[in-house]
């Protein structure tokens, strides 16, 4: 699975899977490869996850950097690649447009473009919301590549926890065009299927947000795509906070017994 079309072919199949099926999210081009070489068949990039390799706050990583960083998976994995562009790094649409055939020229798969302002902290109104995805499917057209449009509405993650707005604004983003929809922060697998009851598209669904829940019980509830964001990050930093406190407060390092095996993890990067 070399070109970006045959990737993006493949991606769009994996979302025919009704039985529901895990996009992990990767930080950086090493855990991309590990994470290829466990069997997964897809990859999402995690705008927080990234900002802190950086040692940035989610939000603050420059248009530049993330297309360096999309690049660099696609060119580190042959699996496709989904990208979180936030708001298209612009505020102007034409220049949000511009952007998005920057990043398509990176080789991604598929593309998340979110309805919440960066600048001005704070969601679009459902009509520029709608005129940006619009936008964006007609971006994504003209590159003559089939990447696939995620439009993702930030109300629950914004403290604005209406669903009948959610569903509102999810309906017309698929209306004009959007391939996959999502609303991370659903807590619940019973909000979880009001929601994807009233939508015909394939959904997104953030798994740490539902606490207990299996990959079953949230395809059941009509959830496609599963993704963590930024959890696998914070997972991985979780033994680094660790084994330094170990250090410091005890001069000790107990912490060696629970390393990955190096010689398994330079298989998964095939070294």
């Amino acid at each position: 699975m070399n070109t970006q079309l045959q990737r993006c072919i493949a991606f769009k199949a994996l979302h025919t899977n009704k039985a529901g099926w895990i996009i992990p999210n990767p930080w950086d081009v090493g855990s991309a490869k590990v994470l290829e070489g466990l069997g997964f068949k897809a990859l999402a990039t995690t705008s927080g996850g990234y900002a802190f390799t950086l040692g940035k706050a989610d939000g603050a990583v420059t248009l530049k950097e993330m297309l360096q960083h999309c690049a660099a998976l696609v060119a580190g994995t042959q699996l496709p690649i989904n990208a979180d562009f936030e708001n298209g790094y612009a505020e102007d649409i034409n220049e949000m447009v511009a952007n998005i055939t920057r990043l398509a020229a990176t080789g991604v798969s598929g593309i998340s473009i979110e309805d919440f302002s960066r600048e001005q902290r704070s969601i679009y109104s459902l009509s520029e919301s709608v005129e940006r995805v619009q936008a964006a499917v007609e971006a994504i057209a003209a590159t003559g590549i089939p990447i696939l449009l995620t439009a993702r509405t930030e109300s629950l993650l914004r403290g604005f926890d209406d669903l009948d707005d959610i569903i509102e604004r999810l309906q017309v983003y698929a209306a004009v065009g959007a391939d996959v929809l999502y609303a991370p922060a659903i807590r619940s697998l019973d909000a979880l299927k009001t929601v994807t009851s009233e939508l015909d598209c394939p959904f997104n669904v953030l798994a740490p947000f539902i606490r207990g829940a299996t990959v079953q019980q949230l395809a059941a509830a009509g959830g496609t795509r599963i993704s963590v964001g930024g959890t696998l990050t914070y997972a991985s930093v979780a033994p680094l906070l660790q084994a330094g406190k170990e250090m410091l407060e005890h001069g000790s390092f107990d912490w060696v017994a629970k390393v990955a095996n190096s010689v398994e993890v330079k298989s998964l990067l095939k070294l």
